[in-house]
């Protein structure tokens, strides 16, 4: 894969996971396209370091397990956020 195409993959996957993420924490209205990438995209390297932490090969991983490992940051680094500025849904 061409380090371009490897860097669209991180804004699309990191997009959707933003999204997502965001809908879940219901910070949606808060954020545009652009913070939505950026969550998405630290919450996969988030995502990704945890499960190291607990031996999980997520190198290996597919289109639809690096979704989900970056959703699962998202969603940890938005609920961290919140609770650090103490925001409410």
């Amino acid at each position: 894969m061409t380090p371009t195409l490897g860097f669209i993959g991180w804004l699309v996957i990191g997009g959707l996971a933003g999204w997502v993420a965001s809908m879940i924490q219901k910070t949606d209205a808060q954020m545009g396209l652009g913070l939505n990438i950026v969550v998405g995209i630290i919450g996969g390297l988030l995502g990704g370091w945890l499960l190291t932490l607990f031996g999980v090969d997520v190198a290996s991983g597919g289109f639809f397990f690096s979704f989900l490992t970056c959703l699962l940051g998202a969603v940890i680094l938005l609920w961290i956020v919140k609770a650090v500025t103490g925001r409410r849904s």
